[in-house]
């Protein structure tokens, strides 16, 4: 899989076409709430694999974190290290710009798979989209 960080506005549709297909359509988030007033703001990835967009994410920068956000790999690709490889170039790409502590919102089904990237649990579990959700932290 190659990965880079969006820089045209092609990509950046692929990125939203992976994250609809995972979110909207696999897991039933509204447009409305996957598709937010933060895209602008925030630095968008992609995954290709033999030119078809598989993976996608997107990091916000918020004061001394760097939130890594709507992590998706598409079904037909996911047990294949996909998302450790996406997950490893997000907080690389954070790293790059500084910043040593990251935070995300763990829906609770994921939290071994961030738990083994070195994410902490803190806090209460919470409904974000409908969906069971748990804050996680790392700081290198």
């Amino acid at each position: 899989m190659k990965l880079k960080v969006v820089e045209t506005l092609d990509e950046l549709i692929e990125a939203f076409i992976v994250r609809g297909i995972v979110f909207m359509e696999e897991q039933g988030v509204s447009y409305a709430i996957e598709k937010d007033s933060e895209e602008h703001r925030a630095l968008h990835i992609i995954g290709e694999l033999a030119g078809e967009p598989i993976a996608a994410a997107r990091i916000r920068f918020q004061c001394k974190f760097a939130k890594i956000e709507r992590l998706a790999v598409r079904r037909q690709w996911r047990g294949r290290g996909y998302g450790n490889r996406l997950l490893d170039f997000a907080l690389a790409a954070a790293r790059r710009q500084g910043f040593r502590k990251f935070k995300l919102h763990a829906q609770t089904t994921a939290q071994t798979f961030y738990a083994k990237q070195g994410f902490e649990a803190v806090g209460d579990i919470f409904l974000e989209a409908d969906i069971k959700h748990q804050l996680m932290v790392k700081e290198d």
